[in-house]
């Protein structure tokens, strides 16, 4: 059997958790730094019980990480999630190991 070098498990699940509209927002407003799950909410205007669950999605999917501070749960982007090229047109990407996905540019 041929060594998996691809990662295509894990690469598929990820790809799967970022195939829905919503995550995608979420994992662009992580793109800022750590936000509680009330302030994703407030910034989607999308109920909080709805990013729970997509968070818990984004989490499985080792894209993001969390931790307890008091009553308030923190999400961020994983570490190594976020890239940046250098140069004049530098540009951002997810870096999910087997693929990377450049991030458009705000307009």
């Amino acid at each position: 059997m041929e060594k998996d070098t691809f990662q295509s498990q894990m690469c598929a699940e990820q790809l799967k958790a970022l195939s829905e509209p919503l995550r995608l927002r979420i994992v662009d407003a992580l793109r800022q730094g750590p936000l509680t799950v009330s302030h994703i909410a407030e910034l989607l205007e999308t109920e909080i019980v709805t990013i729970s669950h997509h968070l818990g999605i984004l989490k499985h999917a080792e894209l993001v990480s969390c931790e307890r501070d008091g009553r308030f749960m923190i999400y961020r982007l994983r570490e190594d999630l976020l890239e940046k090229t250098g140069g004049a047109k530098s540009r951002q990407f997810l870096n999910l190991g087997c693929c990377r996905l450049e991030i458009p540019e705000g307009k």
